[in-house]
């Protein structure tokens, strides 16, 4: 797939996540999510981290400092309003088609810059459904973002599951929702917002 089409996937799922972490209540922030051992916070701190700091770092080549990985983002109660501004800083660092030549040094091995963009847009989605669905709200995405998300899951699975990164695959009907056969290759049942869900 050329660059730009995973650009633009990347800009719509940065774009609904912005607008679902608005929606997220600072009262809902100690409460339970379907991630085994993740509050709201906790499940948000890794989702800003890795879909807004992480997608900028990785664009410019640059290792994610200690003291972002152990940052609360939530205890700025602007934390959401930050968010939004990274993720479109670190959409426009995308833009350049220059920086998806090559490989990104990911500290313990590299990977195709394409590859880790597709990534990221999944993280953002699956993660952005997490959020939602932990704060009563929806995560909406077109069926051709939804697709592109279902190839990232299928494509990357076995690697995911090998590090607990995704649960078992849950059974859906075959002429479900795209979104929703995506989420349910990630080990999330999109029927149930108490579904057993690993990060």
């Amino acid at each position: 797939m050329k660059h730009d089409e995973t650009h633009q996937y990347l800009s719509a799922c940065a774009a609904e996540a912005a607008r679902v972490a608005r929606g997220v209540p600072a009262a809902r922030l100690n409460a339970p999510t379907h991630c085994p051992g993740w509050d709201v916070r906790t499940l948000v701190d890794h989702w800003v981290l890795y879909t807004s700091h992480g997608l900028e770092h990785r664009a410019l080549r640059r290792q994610l400092p200690e003291d972002l990985v152990a940052r609360d983002f939530t205890a700025d109660p602007l934390w959401a309003e930050a968010y939004a501004d990274r993720l479109e800083r670190a959409v426009a660092a995308w833009a350049d088609p220059a920086v998806w030549e090559g490989e990104v040094d990911l500290g313990t091995a590299a990977m195709p810059a394409a590859e880790i963009a597709s990534m990221i847009v999944k993280e953002l989605a699956v993660h952005g459904w997490d959020v939602a669905v932990a704060t009563g709200q929806e995560f909406r995405i077109s069926d051709d973002a939804a697709r592109f998300v279902l190839d990232v899951v299928e494509h990357h699975g076995d690697l995911y599951r090998q590090y607990d990164g995704f649960a078992a695959v849950v059974p859906v009907p075959e002429d479900a929702p795209v979104f929703e056969r995506a989420l349910a290759a990630s080990g999330r049942d999109p029927r149930r917002s108490t579904a057993h869900v690993n990060r």
